[in-house]
């Protein structure tokens, strides 16, 4: 026994029938403590004096070590729980006590028995719109036999708000399934829900306007067909683009542009119907989406109507801006739908095409969808699909336009592309020169006629006539931009082995909305290697006297349309006195194109034109019969 176990004084009074004691005994060769109950019954005589007392020890040791597992797994659980973030309850169905945890108090803001703490609490605290699901998930409960359970619900908070919480536990049940008890715990899903709704915004909304994005607008636009197709009313798709937004966000930078997609989102919303879908699509595109219109087109065109009406005319409106009064307009392409003519990205390709024709007809207008613009887009496609073809195939050729001095005496060509497709069809440039743009197939044209170009120059060099002549290269505003451009050309001439000196590149005026510095560094660089640079169209496009001081050019073209009525308008020939005035002025030479009369002809070398280039003096023509006619060797060169 050990000493702490030992009574110091055991005092066994009159009427005291027994005493007992739970010692701890010590095993012998090593085995482990034994506990005992030990139990004395005192005997006395007739005079109450203490004659005897039996003494009884019993094994408890069982017990002993039962009560302290029990105890170490009862502070275990306390410790678990006071570290956990979930709140624990226990509601015991036989008797009908119910145990709520500080935590589950705290998580809605109350002390412990500030409210009853009853059975029906939960169900009064439940969000009125999760009540009814929690009391079939009761039913259910009770009902089927499962042990375990899991259940999303909301809570009122003290303060009024709601609290989402996941609960989950056990169902304690007897042999015959009947449930004895349920004990679990709650967990506070706030953040997980902030969580998901920040990854569900971001997956499906705009962040600058907070409207729908592409995505979740083709998920609407999908149920907003379907609905179509089951009701049989007609519906609509608006696309709707600012005009000249570029402008803005240049101009004035992106702060402002954003600001004004801003304006214009909350617009759009102020106008359209609560049932009226909205989304930004990216960039200044916007997607409208009219449902219920009626059940005939003749119906859906002029509800429509009304809304376009009222949406040009409150984006017409002024904007402010950064201190700034700003105005902007839309152009919108429509197309109607019933739910059975076409699909999301279908429709949205035709509302793409109504809105590019109302750009073209003027902007700040809307256009509806009608099968001749998908006809001519499918053409389009087929067409681009021919060129990417032409390309691979080396289809496409090149053709030269001489040009003459005021003498007669041929000075130059001009290089022009030409596709002569499959079968021979030859193909002139203001049928492919657009799309090659839209498409981005304008670089590798470009370069290959840049590279066939050169390769003349260098077949020349030991021509009498031909060696004397410089060739025109048309280049775009996309190759420019490239980086790469100055090193692309010094590869072809050092590849075909043309004079530099012998080459100029002809740009368009579209040089001039573009990165200005970054082109004019390139042009710099190559006009250091001789090359020369011909503005053509002048006239037409961006040109101005600053511009034309910064660029490096050497010549100036007069544009065909000043020269058409040259000798017959009044009105044109101060003009194109002007231009050639300014290019004396500014040291370049000048080129008139288009010169096809005599008097046209005559009208330019009164006023000091120093080169001409027109059906007047020459056709294009494939760049072989040019060599041939034109050389020293040639039948007909001047």
């Amino acid at each position: 026994m050990r000493p702490e176990d030992f009574p110091v004084n055991v005092v066994l009074r009159t009427g005291v029938k027994v005493a007992q004691l739970i010692v701890g005994v010590p095993g012998a060769g090593g085995v482990p403590l034994r506990w005992l109950i030990c139990n004395a019954y005192p005997e006395f005589d007739a005079s109450g004096q203490l004659q005897q007392v039996v003494v009884c020890f019993t094994d408890c040791t069982a017990l002993k070590r039962a009560k302290q597992r029990l105890q170490k797994s009862e502070k275990r659980l306390r410790l678990a729980l006071r570290g956990s973030t979930d709140a624990h309850w226990d509601y015991d169905l036989v008797t009908r006590e119910i145990y709520y945890s500080e935590r589950w108090w705290s998580m809605l803001g109350y002390h412990p028995g500030e409210v009853p703490a009853d059975e029906t609490l939960w169900l009064a605290l439940a969000h009125p719109e999760d009540q009814e699901a929690v009391m079939a998930f009761m039913r259910e409960l009770f009902a089927r036999r499962f042990d375990t359970y899991s259940i999303e619900f909301r809570l009122r908070h003290r303060d009024g708000h709601y609290v989402p919480v996941l609960s989950r536990g056990f169902v304690l049940r007897d042999n015959h399934g009947k449930p004895l008890r349920i004990s679990g715990t709650n967990t506070d899903l706030t953040e997980r829900k902030q969580a998901e709704h920040r990854v569900y915004q971001a997956a499906y909304f705009d962040y600058l306007t907070g409207l729908p994005n592409r995505r979740l607008l083709a998920e609407e636009l999908d149920k907003a067909l379907a609905r179509s197709a089951r009701t049989g009313e007609q519906g609509a798709l608006l696309l709707l683009d600012l005009d000249n937004f570029k402008l803005v966000n240049d101009t004035l930078g992106h702060e402002l542009g954003d600001a004004l997609l801003c304006q214009v989102s909350e617009r759009l919303r102020l106008v359209l119907r609560h049932s009226d879908g909205l989304a930004r699509l990216g960039g200044d595109e916007f997607v409208i989406v009219l449902e219920q219109l009626g059940s005939s087109v003749r119906e859906a065109v002029r509800e429509t109507g009304h809304v376009v009406d009222k949406l040009l005319a409150s984006l017409e409106q002024p904007y402010h801006l950064g201190g700034r009064m700003i105005l902007s307009t839309p152009s919108i392409g429509i197309v109607l739908f019933d739910g059975t003519t076409a699909e999301v990205d279908a429709l949205l390709k035709q509302a793409d095409m109504a809105m590019y024709q109302a750009k073209a007809d003027g902007r700040h207008t809307a256009r509806f969808f009608d099968p001749g613009m998908q006809a001519a887009a499918d053409r389009q496609a087929a067409l681009e699909t021919a060129l990417r073809g032409g390309l691979a195939a080396h289809q496409f050729v090149l053709y030269c336009q001489p040009q003459f001095n005021r003498q007669g005496s041929l000075v130059g060509a001009e290089a022009l592309v030409r596709w002569r497709r499959e079968g021979g069809e030859l193909v002139g440039p203001a049928e492919f020169i657009g799309l090659a743009e839209a498409s981005g197939l304008i670089g590798p044209l470009g370069q290959h006629v840049l590279d066939a170009g050169c390769r003349a120059l260098a077949r020349w060099q030991g021509d009498p006539v031909l060696g004397r002549l410089k060739l025109a290269v048309n280049v775009s505003a996309h190759q420019l931009r490239s980086a790469a451009f100055a090193r692309q050309v010094d590869e072809i001439l050092a590849q075909t082995g043309a004079p530099p000196q012998k080459l100029c590149l002809e740009l368009t005026e579209s040089v001039f909305a573009e990165d200005a510095a970054g082109i004019i560094a390139r042009m710099h660089a190559l006009r250091a290697r001789g090359i020369g640079f011909s503005l053509d169209d002048f006239g037409t496009g961006f040109s101005s006297l600053s511009y034309l001081k910064r660029f490096p050019l050497t010549a100036l073209k007069i544009d065909r349309s000043f020269v058409h009525d040259v000798h017959i308008d009044p009105d044109a020939g101060p003009i194109v006195e002007a231009i050639i005035a300014l290019a004396r002025t500014l040291k370049l030479d000048i080129v008139a194109e288009g010169v096809e009369h005599e008097a046209q002809r005559s009208f330019l070398i009164e006023g000091g034109c120093s080169t001409f280039q027109g059906y007047l003096l020459g056709m294009p023509v494939p760049i072989e019969e040019f060599e041939h006619l034109y050389s020293a060797h040639g039948l007909g060169h001047a």
